[in-house]
């Protein structure tokens, strides 16, 4: 059975997508654990619905960043996850943690790469009269959103857009091309020559 972990910080819409997937055998594997670094995350209640593996790691609680990564570490060394999914996780991982899963680490950004990396995408898209939005699915290196691009999903901006509308519309197409992507990962069908790349309205 695929093995998949999930690192989530908040809601965790992307990780009930992503159970809903497995549920419905679209991902051919399983969610084994859920890491929150926040004791608050909302994540964390979705998963103990479905009675998955939680374990909160509170990043508060270290020194260091690096010393944080290993306690994830350690703790996705118990369960030997296939593909550790990002989802919403508001941390910037070091080399402790992309060194000891080089290649099996992917993360979900708002915005369409290389434009617009780390935070505030919705803003910055508005601010710019972008006519276009999306979201990239992408391998995590060293660089804040400089991983191999694996999928994007794009949308048309509209003049009526607010922050809000693009950010429900965003989450939309995530809730999409998220299992999309697992579910070729966890099938050997994943081309990491070719970007996966689809249009929505």
């Amino acid at each position: 059975m695929f093995k998949i972990a999930v690192l989530v910080s908040g809601n965790g819409s992307n990780l009930e997508a992503l159970i809903d997937a497995c549920k419905n055998d679209v991902i051919k594997g399983s969610i084994d654990i859920v890491i929150s670094n926040n004791p608050n995350a909302f994540g964390i209640e979705r998963a103990k619905k479905y009675s998955i593996k939680c374990k909160i790691i509170d990043n508060k609680r270290f020194q260091t960043r690096e010393e944080f990564d290993q306690a994830i570490v350690e703790e996705l060394n118990n369960c030997d996850p296939d593909l550790i999914v990002l989802a919403g996780f508001m941390r910037i991982l070091t080399p402790v943690m992309i060194h000891a899963f080089k290649n099996k680490i992917i993360n979900i950004h708002p915005s369409l790469l290389p434009k617009y990396p780390g935070l505030n995408t919705h803003k910055s898209v508005i601010e710019n009269q972008d006519s276009s939005h999306g979201v990239t699915i992408h391998f995590v290196n060293e660089v804040l959103d400089g991983g191999k691009i694996i999928a994007q999903g794009e949308i048309s901006v509209y003049s009526s857009d607010t922050l809000e509308s693009l950010k429900t519309r965003i989450h939309a197409i995530e809730h999409v091309m998220l299992p999309m992507v697992v579910s070729k990962f966890a099938d050997g069908t994943i081309n990491t020559k070719k970007v996966i790349y689809e249009k929505f309205k």
